[in-house]
């Protein structure tokens, strides 16, 4: 019987709100403009957060998990589709009730790719196929540079209030792409280095993320967009969360299970179809967005989106964690111990 493994506390998942909170309590240092330039740090501390990227992406983990084309169609799909489709849908029930604001928001969240780190990290907690999830993940997340502000720039023009597509794309090909790029280019030569190093990488990634959405709810407070906003507008950005993620998920893993998926291949799916980045949301948001007082009440529904769905699939990975191995797995984890034994004896004889 294996043993039920459990997810740390994350340092960063206690952060985030307190900077948010921060922001709201003392705007003045973030805001455009003001007197410590918080938005060239937002600005340019996208194209660090994609170098970094580029840097510890592994071309060869991706292959290994590459080959699964159909568990990659259906998790694409459910990222990129049946995201959006359950928001635009909601948009039309709730028509007249719902702010304009709120559902601009909830649809940047539809559209974000799938998170990278969790994904994988919940897979492998609850025996999924690994390999898959950490090539779907990686794919969506490429895809996602280019596909978030093609659907965004899509639906704020039905809404009347156009994005400049061009110089948006222009920013993600200068401030994302091209980061990715020069960090694939270097890791030949850095990466035992980012290997090394990969906590410290980390952290400056985060500490980067949570500066853009310091500087994004500074702006936000300065321009007194909250106080325009009902505080039961939080309370609708929970309901929205839980309700958005429960049906995406559910209806991820009905679908894999009316396909023949098995178990490992649909927890692989539904946990990489069913998350939304906001390592990647915060960047692109501020991309597409500028400086604008929208961007804190558009975050927001990313920001609660991030924790609860967390704290859902964390749930979720260590029951299906605590189901009996398979004979396979038992067999594969009795290799596995065999190869770990014979490299610490190797080891043990050269010392």
């Amino acid at each position: 019987m294996s043993k039920t493994r459990r997810a740390k506390p994350d340092w960063f998942m206690i952060a985030l709100p307190l900077v948010a909170l921060a922001a709201c309590l003392w705007p003045t240092p973030g805001v455009t403009g003001g007197p410590l330039h918080w938005d060239w740090i937002s600005t340019y501390g996208v194209s660090v957060v994609f170098f970094l990227y580029g840097l510890t992406l592994a071309p060869e983990k991706m292959r290994a998990g590459a080959s699964h084309w159909r568990l990659h169609l259906l998790a694409t799909a459910g990222t990129f589709i049946l995201f959006p489709a359950l928001v635009l849908g909601a948009g039309a029930l709730g028509k007249g009730w719902i702010q304009p604001e709120l559902l601009l928001g909830f649809f940047f969240l539809a559209v974000l790719p799938s998170t990278i780190s969790s994904s994988v990290a919940m897979t492998s907690l609850a025996r999924g196929n690994l390999p898959a999830s950490i090539f779907n993940a990686t794919l969506s997340s490429l895809l996602g540079v280019a596909i978030t502000p093609l659907l965004m720039a899509w639906y704020t023009h039905n809404q009347g209030a156009p994005m400049p597509l061009g110089p948006v794309l222009l920013k993600v090909a200068l401030l994302v792409l091209l980061p990715i790029v020069v960090g694939q280019l270097v890791r030949p030569l850095l990466s035992a280095w980012a290997h090394r190093h990969y906590a410290r990488i980390k952290m400056a990634d985060r500490v980067i993320i949570l500066a853009i959405v310091y500087g994004s709810f500074a702006d936000s407070m300065a321009s007194g967009i909250w106080s325009q906003q009902d505080p039961i507008v939080l309370v609708e950005i929970v309901i929205g969360v839980v309700l958005l993620f429960g049906i995406a998920f559910a209806v991820m893993w009905g679908v894999c299970r009316l396909v023949g998926f098995d178990l490992p291949d649909t927890i692989a799916a539904t946990f990489c179809g069913s998350k939304k980045s906001l390592a990647t949301g915060v960047p692109l948001a501020r991309l597409m967005f500028g400086t604008s007082p929208q961007l804190g009440l558009v975050l927001a529904p990313v920001m609660v989106f991030h924790f609860f769905q967390l704290m859902a699939v964390s749930v979720i990975a260590g029951r299906l964690a605590a189901r009996p191995m398979t004979d396979a797995e038992v067999r594969d984890a009795t290799k596995k111990d065999k190869a770990e034994k014979s490299a610490r004896g190797r080891t043990a004889r050269a010392a």
